[in-house]
Formats: C-alpha cells, structure tokens, sequence
C-alpha cells in the first residue's frame, strides 16, 4: 500500500476564541492608548514597547489563557510538556496601506498573535517557507498547478475572528502585506520554555 508521510512538519496552531468579548474590547482600547513607535520601514505601522504581561492586568490575564496552550503546542515542538514563560508583549497597529516586511522572531521559541480587530483579506499574515535546503535548482509552476504543503512557497492566513490566536515556532518567517482595508491592531507575543534538558545538560531560561 502506497503512503505518503508528511516528514518534518512544522506545526502551526489557530485557536479560534481564546479571548471573549469584554477582554478584546478592553485590549483594543488599551492598546489605541498606549504609546507607539512608528516601524523602520513605514509610518503606517506602528509598535508599542514590549512589555512583561505580568506589568499590566490584561495582558496577565491573556498569558494565563496562553499558558495552556503553550504547553500543548510545546509538546508537539520538544516531545514533553515543560512550563513555559510569556516572556513579552506588545501591540501592532497597521493603519490603512501599511506592511510589516518578513521576518522572524529573535530569542523565543514559540511566538503568537492574537487578533483584536478583524483582518481585511489583503492583510492576513502570511507564513513563508524557510530560505533555502529545500528547494529544488528547477520550479515547476503555472496555471496549472495544484499547490499544496510541498511545493508552496508560502500560506496566507484564513480568515479568524477578533480574539482568535495563533501560536507558531518563532523561527517561521512571517510578514503582513500591505493593508487595503481598515485598520488592524494586534498584540503579538514571545514565549520560552523554563529550561531545555538534553540528556542531562540542562540550560536554564530566566
């Protein structure tokens, strides 16, 4: 019998609702209050300074609903179920014709999104392959291809409700293209493990 194994996934997981109502709103007012910094690249996209949720109410409370979650998702990355610390939070705010370029995220392991206002179609978060060892020198693509998770390039995000969440390894590389609808706020977040034991070598997070 034929089989095909999908080998070394990357695992990506979309929880629909993890914030309710009252705690979107409460976050979106904060978050168009807080103080912001413009992006490098455009005045469209603005950041607030990355703080320890446990320094404000409402981001202690969302890391208390992530933390469960983290450690599933932490278990499908390392095999075992280890505490884990949301290391930092901070809003995006992508105004009208705005973009944030691709990257990835520094000094994390698992980083997330959670959305706090809807995302025009032209803005959902796109999620790219990781450049180089696994292309082929030729392409083949046209028309006529069906693309799927081994052959795409990249995968743009469906369409999620405001309070919906994503959590995804933080090296994947990511982008927002530019912003054709209105205005899309977001609070994005880094998470590590407490420590990281390989056959008795332990490294310590703090």
């Amino acid at each position: 019998m034929d089989e095909v194994v999908g080998l070394f996934p990357t695992p990506f997981l979309i929880v629909g609702k993890l914030l309710d109502g009252g705690l979107v709103a409460s976050c979106l007012e904060d978050a168009l209050q807080s103080r912001k910094a413009a992006n490098a690249q455009t005045g469209l996209l603005s950041h607030s300074e990355p703080v320890n949720p446990q320094t404000k109410p409402a981001y202690a409370q969302i890391a208390r609903l992530i933390a469960p979650k983290l450690v599933e998702f932490g278990a499908v990355l390392f095999g075992e179920r280890l505490a884990w610390t949301v290391k930092e939070m901070w809003v995006n705010v992508l105004e009208t014709g705005g973009h944030q370029l691709i990257h990835t995220h520094a000094n994390s392991f698992i980083s997330g999104v959670i959305y706090l206002t809807p995302s025009h179609p032209s803005a959902r978060t796109v999620f790219h392959k990781n450049i180089g060892g696994t292309n082929f020198i030729f392409r083949h693509a046209g028309p006529n291809v069906q693309m799927g998770p081994f052959n795409a390039d990249k995968w743009q995000m469906p369409e999620v409700e405001p309070g919906a969440m994503v959590l995804f390894p933080s090296y994947l590389l990511h982008e927002a293209p530019v912003n054709k609808g209105g205005q899309r706020v977001t609070i994005a977040f880094n998470a590590i493990p407490n420590s990281l034991d390989s056959w008795g070598y332990r490294v310590n997070f703090a």
